[in-house]
């Protein structure tokens, strides 16, 4: 279990693999929900999205698994639909088609595999306070998210009545009790428990509609381009935007798996391989309809709190999300979860995500430099962002490049202060001051 070549006999994987499984389940299903649900797409498009990103959780974890030649980190770390591109698609798709969202997604994985072609010179570029920093701000940008599906979902004729915000309280609390107090698996599948015990109630409720899951076929092949292409440049240029914060994450997370899971500093061809089939499966995705995937930062945690490293333990839990996707009852079982109840499960994602950025930002000294690029990054992030009369008069492009989402810009400032102020470490800073003091006593 502890070799990263290992094969361990199945009966210890498998409860080692659910671990990894009922970690990344939740965000891989929820997010092609969110924003199927945001975009307007139709229940069976949702469907769609559901099982076609179950499918490229699968792939893409066993590309980083056992790669093919240089695509692929070979390292133990999962991958599947993230939440890193949810702020800039709903803000790029409005207006825009599902179509014009992968065909940014193609471009903007060919960026991934140019930036992680390009490691070794751009490493230098995103250290930890640039990182941490972006994964802040994208986890501050979705809160509006779970509070909308809390109260009921956006749109929704009973949108927060005291039933949703029950439900949705109800969840949050049994996620909250299962990670506080409970111990070993039951623990670490807080989340997924807090749905289960959440759509358990709203059965009991009578506020779940079956209608999708009788209409779903039993299995289903993917079918290349379900949803079509085409090609707009300001949401292009927005993906690619978004594609370098991904890759910035990526780097983060395939660093932590060496350093937490395997007690060694990541070699620049493991970043570079990662990077560059991260790219190669966000293509792949964009041609049979799969949203884009990045690395889960909780099994990464997993990895690095057990120790078990064994590819062969993570390639079981890829096979099943794999397998799940062929079978469209399952998606349709997922898109009944009433968005009260994903709510108040998503929400404490979210905030891990945000706390997960904290992490990294303190990882580094909290020098006057590094306050800086963190306090406007964020302020101007989310201060633009949350004020749209303000971006009245921007040009249209820049309205839809900027638009809803903080992360673009939190990245755009805190990637330009990062190189443009001196590094000064808290010594050098307090090494000034004491020279100022001295100058002036003098």
């Amino acid at each position: 279990m502890f070799d990263i070549n290992g094969r361990p006999p199945i009966l210890k994987c498998l409860p080692l693999s659910l671990q990894h499984i009922l970690a990344m389940i939740v965000g891989t299903v929820t997010v092609p929900i969110v924003v199927g649900g945001a975009l307007g797409a139709t229940t069976d498009e949702i469907t769609l999205l559901v099982q076609y990103a179950l499918i490229i959780a699968g792939i893409s974890t066993l590309i980083q698994l056992y790669p093919i030649g240089n695509v692929g980190a070979e390292l133990p770390i999962i991958f599947g639909v993230g939440f890193t591109y949810v702020p800039t698609i709903l803000s790029a798709g409005k207006g825009y088609s599902l179509a014009s969202i992968f065909g940014a997604q193609l471009i903007g994985g060919f960026t991934a595999i140019v930036i992680g072609l390009s490691i070794k010179r751009i490493r230098k570029f995103f250290p930890n306070i640039v990182a941490g920093t972006v994964v802040f701000t994208i986890g501050l940008s979705l809160y509006p998210i779970a509070i909308n599906y809390m109260a009921g979902g956006a749109g929704s004729p009973n949108y927060a009545s005291l039933q949703n915000w029950g439900l949705a309280a109800f969840t949050l609390l049994v996620v909250v009790g299962f990670s506080q107090f409970a111990k070993g698996y039951v623990k670490l599948a807080a989340v997924f428990l807090g749905i289960v015990f959440g759509y358990i109630m709203a059965l009991f409720m009578g506020v779940i509609d079956f209608s999708p899951l009788t209409k779903a076929g039993w299995f289903a092949i993917p079918i290349p381009l379900a949803f079509g292409l085409s090609f707009d440049l300001s949401v292009i240029i927005s993906m690619i935007i978004i594609s370098i914060v991904n890759a910035v994450q990526t780097i983060g997370d395939l660093s932590a798996t060496t350093m937490g899971g395997m007690d060694r500093s990541i070699t620049d061809k493991e970043l570079s391989n990662g990077v560059v089939g991260s790219g190669v499966v966000t293509m792949f995705g964009a041609i049979f309809g799969a949203l884009p995937p990045s690395s889960y930062s909780q099994n990464v945690g997993m990895v690095s709190m057990n120790k078990v490293i064994s590819r062969y333990v993570l390639g079981i839990a890829a096979i099943f999300m794999l397998l799940s996707g062929f079978i469209p009852k399952f998606g349709a079982l997922m898109t009944t979860i009433p968005r009260s109840v994903l709510g108040g499960a998503t929400v404490s994602i979210f905030s891990m995500i945000t706390m997960t950025g904290i992490k990294l930002i303190i990882s580094e000294e909290l020098s006057s430099r590094n306050i800086t690029i963190v306090g406007l990054a964020v302020a101007l992030g989310m201060g633009i962002t949350s004020v749209p009369e303000a971006q009245v008069h921007f040009p249209s492009f820049a309205k839809l490049l900027l638009g809803d989402s903080p992360i673009v810009i939190s990245t755009i400032v805190a990637f330009v202060l990062n190189i443009a102020i001196p590094n000064k470490s808290l010594e050098e800073e307090a090494k000034e001051r004491k020279a100022m003091e001295s100058k002036s006593t003098n």
